[in-house]
């Protein structure tokens, strides 16, 4: 898998590159400031690009700006975006319109190794792969809604789901049956009034994302 890193921070940026070298991938290209980004996507088109939200000069939404410009030249990139902070309007507006191949995640997760690796090859693949602590801040957004119809087992398995987990995984972690996360996913879709597909794809957790959003 081929990669585009950018992250001002040197140390941080170093130690990706040495993640991914070491666990088989080739990191293309890298860039530290916000508009390298673009032209070095575009020379090296690479399976995913990995971006800091932040960058030089302005430190503000670089990063951000720059993944929303390349997938308007390259709409099959696959774009995970790394962030200090839960921040929900960059992620609602990287997140909006369908899109496939993206994720958000708070950079203490590069730390988790394989999760992040996990995540990493989940976006590149056309999945989803949200940070558990960005999917509880679009849950607390919403207010007076069906969401407050659910129940905790049913609430746990939603943000499972959008966190990008397959219903195995959604089992497993859950310590339950398939057949059980089976029937709280019909339960959620009920709730919420989203088609009721239980195919563990990425359309059902675009569906869900969506509606968070909403």
């Amino acid at each position: 898998m081929r990669v585009v890193i950018a992250e001002d921070n040197a140390l941080l940026r170093e130690g990706l590159v040495l993640l991914l070298t070491s666990s088989g991938h080739e990191v293309a290209g890298v860039a530290a400031t916000g508009p390298e980004i673009l032209p070095l996507l575009l020379e090296h088109r690479p399976d995913v690009a990995v971006l800091d939200v932040r960058l030089p000069p302005d430190f503000r939404d670089e990063g951000l700006r720059a993944a929303l410009a390349a997938r308007e030249e390259l709409p099959d990139l696959p774009v995970l975006v790394l962030s200090q902070y839960v921040e929900e309007t960059y992620a609602a507006e990287l997140l909006g319109g369908g899109a496939r191949g993206v994720g958000y995640l708070l950079k203490d997760r590069v730390g988790r190794v394989d999760e992040f690796l996990d995540a990493l090859e989940r976006v590149a693949s056309g999945g989803t792969a949200l940070d558990p602590e960005v999917v509880t801040e679009l849950l607390a957004r919403r207010r007076d809604d069906p969401l407050d119809s659910l129940t905790p087992r049913e609430r746990e398995v939603l943000e499972l789901m959008a966190q990008g987990h397959d219903n195995g995984t959604i089992a497993r972690s859950m310590v339950v049956t398939e057949r059980a996360v089976h029937k709280h996913i019909g339960n959620v879709f009920l709730k919420l009034g989203l088609p009721p597909t239980d195919s563990g794809g990425h359309r059902r957790v675009l569906a869900v994302l969506a509606y968070l959003d909403a």
